[in-house]
């Protein structure tokens, strides 16, 4: 889709209050629940990065912390994380919701000459196809867990207007797959197609989406709360024009990002602790009613992704999680599951 700013009268529409009017700002923190090392394309997927939840989920509780687990086909299925989670809805310290990778979700319709290797985007189907997959996915968890489904994330950030609506269909009251500011043309899935999304023109800021044009608000009622991702710079206009250009490639990409860098994301590394405590810095300086981090399941575990790749690397990776949510703390943040977080903003 074509890149159009939005409009001021558009822009004031997003929803932009505390919860509830608590004055208070929401730390949301969003996992996405998933097989072991996924980067590495895997013919077998496997799940044991499900032992590793507990920690985190203690952590996350002793500062008051409520994660909302975005869980896809493998881990709904597998038989640790099923008691996991139902312990974390018993308790309310915590939520279950949708996360969808196309290529492994049934029905399993083979899109490409090799799936597991290019890992096709949902809206690359035919819409029939992303309707079966939606209602297969979110039947599977709804029975699983006995609670409805409300939140989700897309697979590998990949969305548009018709998953949209077939979520709304389905129930769904909030999204959080928008990632402002970056766009994942360079990020091929079916090899014959274009590429992700483009969210480079999409808001920060929470906002109800128009099922015509996920990038402006609307009046539907689906709540999209994008990613935190701060921009750290602005560049003159001829540097700015050459980065919206090189984002179809990879390589171009790659180059901007090290060249030009211009924006940092509430997303753990395991060597950002720094980065992360500004972002929280910056959000609270321009009074954003919420964050939002993003962090996936096997990154918790040794081995479980690429730069995190032993146990010394796990334990600096929780050393940067338990210093950003302590400067939460401080910084007045409350916790909310993404559905706590519809429900006390959507209020009148």
């Amino acid at each position: 889709m074509d890149e159009m700013p939005l409009a001021p009268s558009q822009v004031a529409a997003a929803v932009d209050k505390t919860p509830a009017g608590t004055g208070r700002p929401a730390f949301l923190i969003t996992v996405d629940t998933e097989g072991d090392n996924l980067w590495a394309k895997p013919r077998a997927v496997t799940t044991q990065n499900a032992e590793y939840l507990p920690r985190f989920q203690a952590l996350c509780e002793r500062y008051g912390l409520k994660p909302t687990y975005l869980t896809n086909w493998e881990m709904a299925n597998d038989p640790r994380f099923q008691p996991f989670g139902r312990d974390v809805l018993a308790r309310g310290v915590g939520e279950i919701g949708m996360h969808l990778h196309a290529w492994n979700s049934p029905p399993i319709v083979p899109l490409t000459a090799d799936d597991d290797q290019f890992a096709p985007y949902l809206i690359e189907y035919p819409e029939a196809q992303i309707r079966e997959k939606v209602k297969v996915m979110t039947d599977t968890l709804e029975g699983t867990f006995g609670v409805k489904m409300v939140s989700h994330r897309a697979g590998r950030w990949s969305f548009d207007e018709t998953y949209a609506r077939v979520l709304v269909e389905h129930g769904y009251r909030v999204d959080c797959s928008v990632t402002p500011h970056v766009s994942w043309r360079f990020c091929k899935g079916d090899p014959s197609r274009c590429g992700g999304t483009d969210f480079t023109a999409f808001p920060e800021h929470a906002y109800f989406m128009d099922l015509a044009d996920i990038r402006r608000p609307g009046d539907s009622p689906l709540l999209e709360l994008p990613v935190t991702i701060v921009r750290t710079r602005r560049y003159p206009r001829p540097i700015e024009a050459l980065r919206r250009r090189l984002s179809d490639s990879f390589y171009g990409t790659v180059a901007m990002r090290r060249l030009f860098p211009h924006y940092r994301w509430l997303m753990p590394t395991g060597g950002n602790g720094a980065a992360l405590l500004w972002v929280l810095a910056q959000a609270t300086r321009e009074r954003r009613p919420y964050v939002e981090l993003a962090i996936h399941s096997s990154e918790l575990m040794p081995g479980g992704s690429p730069k995190l790749p032993d146990a010394q690397s796990i334990d600096r990776l929780y050393a940067d999680l338990e210093a950003l949510f302590a400067a939460a703390m401080v910084a007045n943040f409350e916790g909310y599951t993404l559905a706590e977080y519809h429900d006390a903003v959507a209020m009148p």
